[in-house]
């Protein structure tokens, strides 16, 4: 067995008795970086458990909100909660009002700790309908004079340290460490509860897939409100490494990069696609440039598939490398920080072509899969197993099948125990014997691979009769530069339409290379009309004939999580589009 704490609750004692003066925590400082050692973690966590204890009466088995953006306080309120032997509820601080009410009040929060007054402001317009909700906190900055905002740096009568760890020894795997909420695509989020043995098991399955340890640095950019980033948070921290809090703009992603370093990405499919876009962009705007490119990434996946089979690279084909490796390769490594050995990608497919790009660069992506009821990992690529195109095989304490429909379904030990008082949900994704249906359709390899190949809830059923799976279709199209989003619609209507939005950084590269005058409206201009229809032909070439694209609309604006369009962690809510779109839809049929 590994060597790991029992529980989350003992977890930053047991690191700093380890890691002491290490750096645990980097964060932007004014125009730097500062670090908080292991040491520093441990002091910051127990201020705050004792706070809770003391100051605010958190009981164990209370649950304490924390609505607030990734940041180092994130990480002290949500192990100095777990120490309380409270449950944590992570909310999005991009949730709506409506939204915060019904994740702090389904959950019963007696505390949410919110970033700032903004945060703390429209918790106070809310707490009419939170009748349990006794206090709310700033995760920094002074509280109000009114007393009714605490400030978590300054909990009043704190409790004693041998009262904090007496409760913090007392949880054991069985209790709850988590109610963390999926913004489904449809109706109300569902509160799925996770215990600390859910979070060990997790943690447990993965841990030899990923090296690591004291000098790497982990660059987190995912929201500490989705449990992926709570799982890579616990996997940096367990080994000794650096957490790093990406500095919150978007924009400054790639200048972070090259100035942290890092050895772990974990993130999502757009910043990895996002780097590949600017790369290839570079790289055309030069003449001939985008034969070089492709030839380049070509003899970079040769290499590497050598590589991974343990040989290397000689010959005219070393040479060949080299001189891409000059020109290219080594340029794309120093934009990653030059030190990047492990990459994750999930929550959404990454595009075939960044995944071989990357690998080109030699810097090796890993596709996983999971789900908030399974503890955030159900089967993972890594270095020692790696077929592009899936999501990995199953991992150690997890089993897998797949049912005759197709439904992937999955059983261990990381599996959650049901959700928040909803028993009816419950029977939907666990059965009697303890199998999670996962909503996913998919399909095992003859080697154990998995690959996901749409959401069982998403079919879309002709009037005719026919069953398609809209992702693939959609993911197609979405493979061309130009095509932000691609949205199929097509229930009970007699043949599929598309509703696609462009991505406005790439049209406008375009348009700077061809010379073309876009106007004001560059959704109408016919020049574009023609490159989202090549996108639609290339995609409906590999359709069966009916799933290929009839129509398309293009919109005028992107879908956002601000306007409903999309979940959180960026799923389409395809109910919202529909509605929202239904005159651009109804035109769509009426040609």
């Amino acid at each position: 067995m590994h060597h790991r704490p029992d529980t989350l609750a003992v977890f930053t004692e047991w690191a700093a008795q380890r890691f002491h003066d290490l750096p645990a925590l980097r964060f932007r400082e004014g125009e730097g970086w500062a670090d908080r050692s292991y040491g520093q973690l441990r002091d910051a966590v127990r201020a705050v458990g004792r706070g809770l204890i003391g100051g605010l009466g958190v009981r164990a088995g209370d649950r304490v909100a924390i609505l607030s953006e990734t940041r180092p306080e994130w990480t002290y309120a949500h192990f100095g909660a777990l120490a309380a032997g409270a449950a944590v509820v992570p909310v999005y601080p991009t949730a709506g009002d409506e939204e915060l009410a019904w994740v702090l009040g389904d959950s019963g929060a007696c505390v949410v700790i919110c970033e700032g007054r903004e945060q703390a402001a429209r918790v106070a317009r809310l707490r009419a309908r939170l009748p349990a909700l006794r206090h709310s906190v700033l995760l920094s900055e002074a509280g109000d004079d009114a007393g009714d905002v605490l400030a978590m740096d300054a909990l009043p009568f704190p409790a004693p340290l041998p009262e904090l760890r007496a409760r913090a020894a007392a949880v054991g795997h069985a209790d709850l460490a988590a109610i963390v909420y999926t913004s489904g695509t449809t109706g109300p989020p569902k509160g799925c509860r996770l215990t600390h043995g859910n979070f060990v098991a997790a943690h447990d399955s993965t841990a030899d897939l990923i090296e690591g340890g004291p000098g790497d640095v982990t660059y987190l950019y995912l929201p500490l409100a989705h449990l992926l980033a709570q799982l890579i948070e616990l996997q940096a921290l367990l080994r000794g490494g650096t957490l790093c809090y990406f500095g919150g703009k978007i924009e400054n992603v790639v200048a972070e990069l090259a100035e942290v370093r890092p050895t772990h990405l974990p993130s999502v499919p757009r910043l990895f696609e996002k780097v590949h876009a600017t790369v290839r962009s570079m790289a055309e705007s030069q003449e001939g440039g985008r034969d070089r490119f492709e030839a380049a990434v070509r003899t970079g996946i040769e290499a590497a598939a050598l590589r991974a089979r343990g040989e290397e690279p000689a010959g005219e084909l070393l040479e060949r490398w080299q001189a891409a490796d000059r020109a290219l390769f080594s340029l794309v490594r120093a934009a990653f920080g030059g030190r990047l050995r492990w990459a994750l990608t999930g929550a959404a497919p990454i595009a075939p072509q960044t995944l071989d790009f990357l690998r080109a660069c030699g810097i090796a992506v890993h596709e996983g899969y999971g789900m908030t009821e399974s503890a955030g990992v159900i089967s993972l690529n890594h270095p020692g197993a790696v077929k592009y195109g899936t999501v990995g095989r199953p991992v150690a304490g997890c089993e897998v099948r797949i049912a005759e429909d197709g439904e992937v379904l999955a059983r261990g030990a990381n599996v959650f125990p049901g959700y928040h008082a909803n028993p009816a949900a419950d029977t939907e994704v666990l059965d009697a014997d303890g199998w999670l249906h996962t909503g996913d359709l998919g399909a095992l390899d003859a080697d154990g691979f998995l690959t996901i190949t749409g959401r069982k809830k998403e079919l879309i059923i002709t009037s005719g009769g026919k069953n398609l799976t809209p992702s693939t279709v959609e993911f197609a199209i979405q493979q061309s530069r130009y095509v932000s989003r691609a949205v199929m619609v097509g229930d009970r209507r007699p043949y599929p339409v598309a509703l696609i939005t462009l991505d406005p950084e790439e049209i406008a590269h375009w348009a700077d290379r061809t010379g073309t005058s876009l106007g004001d409206a560059p959704v109408r201009h016919p020049a574009v009309r023609a490159l989202v229809q090549e996108a639609v032909d290339a995609a409906n070439e590999r359709a069966a004939r009916p799933a290929r694209i009839r129509a398309f609309a293009i919109l005028a604006e992107d879908l956002t999580v601000e306007s409903g369009d999309l979940t959180p962690t960026l799923k389409v809510r395809r109910a919202a589009v529909a509605e929202r779109y239904a005159a651009e839809i109804d035109a769509l049929y009426g040609s």
